[in-house]
Parts: structure tokens; C-alpha cells; sequence
């Protein structure tokens, strides 16, 4: 008998730095998420591939990427990712979504996303947990964490029955759970510093942001440290149960 089986959605093409470092942003989710004896398959849903209907049933979790699509677009791609996490949901399977994931995985449950009042939040922002979610009642957990931003859109209306599980000063859904089986996270727990910086040079190659922000931005990065162990715990605990590690430590 196999062991557990997880598929990852790719939301967004791999640079070139991810591709050679980290195998792609697939080889950082593994990095991150598997374990020995599971399987983990990739999905580039952004080019058209998605799971056959009679392989959704072989998973045992799903993982959204983040991506630089809007998740309230209406591009071919994603209305069919939309129409996949419905499907998800009836199953009851367990859906991790990051970034953007956090924001199209909201969108398909009924809630709106949109461009974020507040602007870009690109860097190391503190999210407070909410200390009710039984979400975190099978493990310890700090009242705070760091984690990497790098996003312009945001969550702004929660779909019915959801429950917000984490706010920043900055972005006031920054995490939401659906009931027991799926959750959304709007900060990148998966990325590593170096990623961030060299997405942010990306991000003036690109012309989203000036070169002068940019050097603001670097110099901010420097003095913080993400929680990633943290995070790591976390997002491991939502998707495989209770049968891991209770305790979250750094």
C-alpha cells in the first residue's frame, strides 16, 4: 500500500532562478510539505492541465500557488480551476490555498477579491492568529507570526460559513478557513528570503513597482525573519491531521 497522495495546482510559470534552485515553485512546495513514502504530482493548471475527473478521488489534498493572474479575471484557465475547487469542496478533499490560491480558492466558495485598498504589500508581515479557530486547537500555536507578502489583490468579502483565522495591519483577511477541509493563506509560508528578493528585482524588470521602492523594500527584508518552521508545522497539520507533530516550535 502507497502512502498519501497530494497534488500541487501551478498558478504561475517558474523563473528561471526557481527552476535552477529549487526544481520550480513545485520543488519549493515539496520542499516544504512533503514527507517520506507520499507522492506529490503537479498540475500547471495556468496552461490548461488539470486532473482527470476520475483521478480527483486518488488525492488526499490539494496546494493553489500563488500567481500573477488576478483570481477575479475570467481567463479560460481560470474558470475551469473555479469549477475544480467546487468539485473539491462537494468532495469534502482538502484544499491549501496560497496567494493567489487564498484569493481564487475564495472566490469559488462565493466570496469577492479585488485589488487591495491598501496597495502592493510586498515583505515580512506579522499576522495575528485567532485564538478561537479550532483550527489550531489540536497544537500550539503563537498568538503571532511572520510570513512573506508579495501581493496587490486581496480577499474583501468572505464567502458564507467561512471563518477568519488571521489579520494583519495591512490586510484585514490575511488567512480563512471553510470548514474542516480547506483554508486559504494570503502571505507565501513557502518562499525563502532569497526568492523574495529576487522577486522583487522581477517585480522592477516588470515595471510593477519602481527601482527606488525597490531598494526600500530590500533594506525592510534584511531586518525581519519569517516564522517558515512555524508555518511549515501549520500548513503540514491542516493537510495530514493530527497525527503529526502537536506542538509548533521555531
Amino acid at each position: 500500500m502507497g502512502g498519501k497522495r497530494f497534488a500541487v495546482l501551478l498558478c504561475a510559470e517558474d523563473s528561471e532562478y526557481v527552476k535552477k534552485k529549487y526544481g520550480g515553485y513545485f520543488g519549493v512546495f515539496v520542499r516544504m510539505l512533503g514527507e517520506e513514502g507520499e507522492t506529490w504530482d503537479a498540475y500547471r493548471v495556468a496552461d490548461g492541465e488539470f486532473p482527470d475527473d476520475d483521478d480527483v478521488g486518488i488525492y488526499d489534498g490539494f496546494v493553489i500557488t500563488g500567481s500573477c493572474s488576478d483570481a477575479d479575471a475570467n481567463d479560460a484557465w481560470i474558470c475551469d480551476l473555479l469549477l475544480l475547487l467546487k468539485k473539491l469542496n462537494a468532495l469534502n478533499k482538502k484544499v491549501l490555498g496560497i496567494c493567489f490560491g487564498h484569493q481564487v480558492l475564495c472566490r469559488a466558495l462565493g466570496g469577492k477579491t479585488g485589488r487591495a485598498l491598501s496597495g502592493w504589500d510586498i515583505g515580512i508581515r506579522t499576522v495575528h492568529m485567532s485564538p478561537s479557530s479550532k483550527v489550531f486547537s489540536s497544537f500550539k500555536i503563537p498568538s503571532m507570526l511572520s510570513v512573506i507578502e508579495c501581493h496587490r489583490d486581496e480577499v474583501r468579502e468572505l464567502p458564507p460559513k467561512a471563518e477568519v483565522i488571521g489579520w494583519s495591519e495591512k490586510t484585514g483577511i490575511e488567512m480563512f478557513k471553510y470548514g474542516d477541509h480547506m483554508m486559504g493563506i494570503q502571505g507565501h509560508p513557502e518562499y525563502t528570503m532569497d526568492i523574495l528578493l529576487h522577486l522583487i528585482d522581477r517585480l522592477v524588470q516588470r515595471n510593477f513597482i519602481m527601482e527606488t521602492y525597490a531598494k526600500e523594500l530590500k533594506v525592510k527584508v534584511e531586518e525581519g525573519e519569517p516564522s517558515r518552521e512555524a508555518w511549515k508545522r501549520l500548513c503540514i497539520n491542516f493537510l495530514k491531521g493530527a497525527s503529526h507533530d502537536n506542538k509548533i516550535t521555531f
